[in-house]
């Protein structure tokens, strides 16, 4: 039993698996084009790559790397889902009509998350509430989406068509809290059609990564897209003593501390200003000149370090919220 099991109920499910998307056949003439008859194309668009957190002493520290899974790749985007979470969307996050050439975007006009969606029953024994709201307010944007999809699509049933990370602090002091919402699609063909699929959007699957089961190691946690993603994970990085950051670390006596608190499993001991340098400086040693961003978040707000491109579009939220709340977009300079 885990920590989250003792104090806040959250989820059943098991770690998944990694799991290897077929990028090609999601985003490659998803309609066929003798099909385009039954109506528009649409196209899928992912966004791949890495997304490494380390909760440290107070504070999240969070940083996404940008890996192109194929030429019209979009990286991953961050996401305000309330006052205290942000997502990170990996996957189909951005869909196209042919016809249209504005994209339908995941991150853009997502509603203020506030109660409970009457028209959907979370089992309490499973899911938390909360989560069960940010879940189903993603399943509704995807849902007619995914509904377009009428041609067979070859991948594997545990497969995540779309995937979101969540991070933040849970209600009632449960602290910090990392989740994956994963999204899986379900096809059947409509044998009276030809070749016809009729594509279903299952219910998320709510996965936890942190805080981890009772008395384990506190390390950092990585999450990537796809699944089948090679290379070590910074984790296994520094407990490999990769030559590179250790000798970024042993320039530094402040950042030594960081890699030797990761290094034992104590990551969560680490100074909060320290781990954000730390992995300040570590993010273009182990991103291969790929872009990235990196933020911090306390239960107070939230703050850029290195900001996207493009500012960060904030969830609605109802008009009472106060003036002083916190946001994910970019900060003017002074």
């Amino acid at each position: 039993m885990t920590a989250a099991d003792t104090n806040r109920p959250r989820c059943r499910f098991p770690l998944s698996l990694c799991f290897c998307f077929l990028v090609s056949i999601v985003t490659a003439q998803i309609a066929p084009a003798q099909d385009r008859e039954r109506g528009d194309e649409i196209v899928a668009n992912l966004a791949g790559g890495r997304v490494i957190v380390h909760v440290a002493r107070d504070k999240i520290v969070f940083a996404a790397i940008d890996q192109p899974v194929e030429p019209n790749s979009i990286p991953p985007r961050v996401l305000s889902i309330d006052r205290s979470h942000i997502g990170i969307l990996l996957g189909a996050s951005e869909w196209r009509l042919t016809s249209d050439p504005k994209p339908v975007r995941l991150d853009k006009d997502f509603p203020h998350v506030s109660g409970k969606n009457p028209h959907y029953a979370a089992d309490p024994e499973e899911v938390a509430p909360d989560l069960d709201v940010i879940g189903v307010a993603f399943l509704e944007r995807l849902r007619p989406l995914v509904s377009q999809l009428h041609h067979k699509i070859e991948f594997k049933p545990d497969e995540a068509l779309f995937e979101v990370v969540v991070i933040g602090f849970a209600p009632d002091d449960y602290g910090p809290e990392v989740w994956t919402v994963e999204y899986r699609i379900h096809q059947e063909e409509i044998a009276t059609r030809g070749d016809f699929w009729q594509t279903r959007l299952l219910r998320p699957r709510f996965t936890q990564l942190y805080p981890p089961e009772k008395h384990a190691p506190k390390t950092l946690v990585e999450i990537r897209y796809p699944g089948a993603m090679q290379g070590p994970t910074l984790q296994q990085l520094i407990q490999g003593n990769d030559p590179d950051i250790e000798k970024l670390s042993r320039g530094e006596p402040k950042l030594l501390r960081v890699w030797e608190s990761i290094d034992r499993g104590q990551a969560n001991k680490a100074v909060p200003e320290d781990a954000t340098d730390f992995l300040r400086g570590v993010l273009p040693l182990i991103s291969e000149k790929a872009s990235f961003i990196l933020g911090t978040m306390t239960e107070g707000g939230f703050d850029w370090v290195v900001p996207p491109e493009e500012p960060v579009e904030k969830a609605k939220e109802d008009k009472n919220q106060p003036p002083d709340a916190p946001t994910l977009h970019r900060k003017p300079k002074p």
